[in-house]
């Protein structure tokens, strides 16, 4: 495989980012720490932050385009047939929100799969409407929804959607002990939020409450808190340092250089490099997208 050599100024960026631990090696994360050398497998077991929660490195995100309680894959007529070949091909998460519209394609697609074999991620709207429920409904009743719409008993994460604010967690505290008392019982596994500015990000890594959280990165600054990435790397530093799971999404720039191969193989090495996300989702529109997606991070790995 022919390496390409980075130049001095691709050094110094990524080290600005906090990625030149990626070129020097020895860097860790939460599977019985291994070397990122070590790990050759977008497919291997990984765990989420504290939660004891262990689930594939690449999963699998419902919502590309998502709005309006439909998204990319709903809306093309492909969302089963997406979902059940990115497990069949060995992914194990998949990232699905009320907004989405993909509980039930979802709950279709793995219909005849052990529910303990994959991780079901979903998150509630409170700051929009996109809620099918009464204008203002508690999330023991959302979650109760939820349940029906995907078939299952449990949902393994329930998060808070599209955190803004710097003081989500005193706005959304009756939300949150809600969602704490659903985990207590055991109808949720871990909450958390999913974060799209960087005061609501500081207010997670500050939050204890916080389990789990979306965060939006890549090295191009693209659909992402800051576009800087400099200035949203030191942040998600602190959420890896408190224990929390970290999900990475938006690695691809919400789809905006799909076409750029030399870009999609930076970003991935520029997320799996930074040694603080335990895991990253992609928004699969197509079959063929999961394959190329797969080998591209299994040679980024080897590389």
């Amino acid at each position: 495989m022919n390496k390409k050599r980075i130049t001095r100024r691709e050094f110094v960026s990524y080290a600005a980012a906090g990625t030149g631990t990626l070129l020097v090696g020895n860097l860790f994360r939460h599977d019985d720490n291994k070397p990122l050398s070590a790990q050759k497998d977008p497919l291997q077991k990984i765990t989420l932050g504290k939660t004891g929660i262990t689930t594939t490195l690449l999963g699998m995100g419902t919502g590309y385009n998502g709005y309006n309680n439909s998204s990319s894959i709903t809306r093309a007529g492909v969302a089963e047939k997406v979902i059940r070949y990115a497990y069949d091909r060995g992914i194990r998460f998949f990232d699905c929100a009320d907004a989405y519209g993909t509980h039930p394609f979802t709950a279709r697609a793995l219909k005849d799969i052990p529910r303990e074999s994959y991780t079901i991620n979903t998150k509630i709207m409170l700051n929009q409407r996109a809620s099918r429920d009464s204008a203002n409904p508690d999330a023991n009743l959302i979650v109760d929804r939820f349940r029906k719409e995907l078939n299952t008993d449990y949902i393994d994460i329930v998060q808070l959607h599209l955190m803004t604010s710097g003081t989500w967690p005193d706005e959304h505290k009756r939300q949150m002990d809600i969602l704490d008392s659903l985990k207590a019982k055991g109808i949720i596994r871990a909450h958390g939020v999913s974060i799209h500015s960087l005061p609501a990000m500081e207010a997670a890594a500050a939050s204890p409450w916080v389990d789990v959280t979306h965060v939006r990165i890549n090295p191009f600054g693209a659909s992402m808190d800051s576009p800087k990435p400099e200035a949203v790397t030191p942040v998600i530093e602190k959420l890896h340092k408190s224990g929390k799971g970290i999900i990475a999404m938006k690695v691809f720039g919400n789809g905006s250089f799909r076409d750029d191969t030399q870009k999609l193989d930076q970003s991935l090495k520029f997320v799996l490099g930074l040694g603080t996300v335990d895991m990253i989702i992609i928004g699969f529109e197509q079959t063929d997208q999961i394959d190329n997606c797969i080998e591209r991070m299994r040679k980024v790995l080897k590389s």
